[in-house]
């Protein structure tokens, strides 16, 4: 799907603030409100748009306790990959799970309660016998920047000069 600056300052102004009225997200792209929530629709109907979110600050609900997880898999058959991804998806603890190259084959980010929640759940992982051979935790003693937006402005139109 093609892109036009319109299209990517509604994808900015949504992800500053997925609850703006459509008058005012119309007035900040610089159309009228029937043609700017259309443009809004093809981008969610594309799935460029896939959800909205409400960002919660945790710490003051509980103190969480974030680690960073390193997992190395035994070996990458396609069997054992998919047996680990869908029980990293169906772990809730797992908020984020990256898939990479290098000496360790995953990346996750997960959220725990206390130490003792960190090892029933890393317990249960390795007790589900689905490929993992070694676990290498870090815990995140602060958080220097903290994911809001993607630079789709930047990013978009850096390759190609389209905006």
């Amino acid at each position: 799907m093609k892109l036009d600056k319109i299209d990517i300052k509604i994808l900015h102004a949504i992800q500053k603030n997925g609850r703006i009225t459509k008058a005012r997200l119309s007035e900040l792209v610089g159309l009228s409100v029937s043609p700017c929530f259309e443009r809004l629709r093809r981008l969610e109907k594309a799935g460029i748009v896939r959800r909205y979110l409400a960002d919660i600050d945790i710490d003051r609900l509980f103190k969480a306790m974030f680690m960073i997880v390193e997992i190395t898999m035994k070996d990458h058959t396609t069997a054992s990959v998919l047996q680990f991804e869908n029980a990293i998806g169906k772990c809730r603890e797992a908020v984020e799970c990256y898939g990479v190259n290098g000496h360790i084959d995953y990346v996750i980010k997960f959220v725990f309660k206390d130490i003792d929640h960190y090892q029933e759940v890393i317990n249960n992982l390795i007790a589900l016998n689905i490929g993992i051979d070694k676990v290498y935790t870090y815990i995140v003693t602060k958080n220097v920047k903290r994911f809001s937006e993607f630079p789709i402005e930047y990013l978009y139109g850096a390759g190609d000069n389209q905006l």
